[in-house]
């Protein structure tokens, strides 16, 4: 029998040989919420030439446990069938039921799920994310075959939640985007990396995808838990302007590099740009490289490239008071001109975002046109990859001014690429209000830009399942390429009908699915 999957944690959702239709349901971004009295139904096709042999239907739910009925071709599977309450609302649960054969007949079969609780099941919905039927002989066959087709060219995008050891709480994170092409289409199910920050993670993924559990150590030394949920995945193709790393690749076995094709990566945690990554996946292969990169992410080495003035790449400022009755904001900071930033307290916070990482190597202030007791006088200036976690960069204290509109410069070493940076003023020279004409960065752009393709641009190695670990290397490409992955230009629709050619051999069959089809995209 064909692999059935019907996957609705992703938008759109991914069904293989499969049609989906639905009654008294609501559509949510990663389920099916079926209300007391719905349903969903499933119309699969088992190939004519196939016995009929006992198979395993697998549903995933989300939430608190709801009663269900279960019938394939008005034949019952269960009733009233549901799991332990397990006391988390937001957990994934399973169902694991047994189809007997005699159930299955050749041709279209028809299963129906039903919602067959009430207002008192917790609020009454049963909210179905994935279903699948295989063969009881090769169970997770229809989840294995999608993997394949699907993982190597989808872009997972996650919503994180971290938790500080000894912390009671989760609480919400940078979303996590992850994409890993080695043109072998198996997916990863562990997942480490390092920035160059040197903030460090590692995960592990659930057999669907749908999340992960982990760990992490934040640059500044706190650790704790981290999650994911699956909220979208889309293929590579779709040419979403999203940076990564493409390579051409080399293994080497007895003491000869020889070519081993490409690897396309994208790893994005909010943070510093990656420097080591590793990963493992379902057959048990393993491997493990580290990036050159464009900063070295060690504090006190020198940042290479020409020193500038950056000031052009801030996109927003931000601060903690300002003045706007009389125009005297933030964003006059950036500006050459005789409008100041006044704020009515003795301290104060600027925020500066940047268009993209950029490594600041010094900063200047200008004092603004009057009331000099309004200067700043201590302060410290912050990094930040993420606008949560901040690094020290710079600290000042019992600074003067010596006239109005005076420009001070004060330079610090610093070789890592923030897109954040904030200046905490912590005291002026004693006034109730405290004012700047103008703020200025300079130092090196591109603090996540790659570095141009080189002889080498990543080492590591590579396992197999039960062989012996190689050297592993690879070089960094211009610019995305193009592989047979990508020449399908499948949009997501096409999936939701899935690929009946291997499974509806006559051509009755495939009227009546394709018939289940044209109904279920009828507006």
């Amino acid at each position: 029998m064909a692999p059935v999957l019907v996957d609705f944690a992703t938008r759109p959702a991914e069904l293989s040989n499969a049609v989906a239709r639905h009654h008294r349901c609501v559509i949510a971004s990663s389920y099916v919420a079926v209300t007391a009295g719905g349903h969903l139904k499933v119309d699969f096709a088992v190939d004519g030439g196939e016995d009929t042999q006992e198979s395993v239907l697998r549903v995933t739910v989300l939430g608190s446990a709801v009663p269900m009925d279960v019938a394939l071709n008005d034949e019952v599977v269960t009733e009233g069938f549901s799991l332990p309450d397990d006391g988390d609302p937001g957990g994934v649960r399973e169902y694991l039921l047994s189809v007997p054969g005699k159930a299955l007949r050749q041709g279209v079969n028809v299963l129906r799920m039903s919602n067959a609780g009430s207002a008192g099941d917790g609020d009454g919905l049963l909210r179905i994310r994935t279903i699948t039927v295989d063969p009881a002989e090769d169970a997770g066959r229809a989840e294995r075959v999608v993997a394949a087709r699907t993982g190597g060219r989808a872009v997972w995008t996650f919503a994180t939640e971290r938790r500080v050891l000894d912390a009671p709480t989760w609480q919400p994170g940078p979303r996590l985007l992850f994409h890993l092409d080695r043109g072998e289409g198996d997916a990863a199910t562990r997942l480490s990396w390092r920035g160059t920050d040197g903030a460090e993670s590692a995960v592990a993924f659930r057999s669907d995808l749908s999340g992960f559990h982990g760990h992490f150590r934040a640059a500044d030394g706190v650790i704790g838990e981290l999650r994911g949920t699956l909220t979208e995945r889309r293929t590579a193709a779709e040419g979403d302007g999203l940076r990564g790393h493409h390579f051409t690749t080399e293994e080497e076995r007895d003491g000869v590099w020889r070519p081993v094709g490409r690897l396309r990566l994208l790893l994005d945690d909010g943070g510093a740009p990656v420097e080591r990554v590793s990963w493992s996946d379902r057959r048990g292969d393993a491997a493990s490289l580290t990036l050159r990169t464009a900063v070295t992410g060690v504090s006190g080495s020198p940042a290479t490239g020409e020193r500038r003035d950056v000031t052009g790449k801030v996109s927003r400022v931000e601060a903690s008071e300002e003045f706007d009755e009389w125009g005297e904001v933030a964003a006059n900071l950036l500006h050459r001109a005789s409008d100041k930033w006044l704020a009515h307290e003795d301290s104060a916070d600027l925020e500066f975002t940047f268009d993209s990482p950029v490594a600041v190597t010094a900063y200047s202030l200008t004092s603004a046109n009057d009331c000099s007791d309004r200067d700043p006088s201590d302060w410290f200036l912050e990094g930040s990859h993420d606008g949560r976690t901040w690094a020290r960069l710079d600290t000042r204290e019992n600074e003067r001014f010596g006239r109005r509109f005076d420009t001070r410069e004060f330079s610090f070493p610093n070789s890592v690429g923030y897109r954040h940076y904030r200046l905490r003023i912590t005291a002026n020279s004693g006034a109730d209000e405290t004012q700047l004409s103008r703020v200025q960065f300079f130092g090196v752009e591109g603090g996540d830009t790659p570095p141009q393709p080189g002889v080498c641009d990543f080492v590591g190695y590579r396992q197999g399942a039960g062989a012996e670990p190689v050297g592993y290397r690879g070089t960094r490409l211009p610019a995305p390429v193009a592989g047979p992955a990508d020449e399908d230009d499948s949009d997501g629709e096409q999936l939701l009908a899935g690929d009946f050619s291997a499974t509806a051999r006559s051509l009755e069959d495939a009227a009546h699915l394709l018939d289940r089809l044209t109904r279920y995209l009828r507006p």
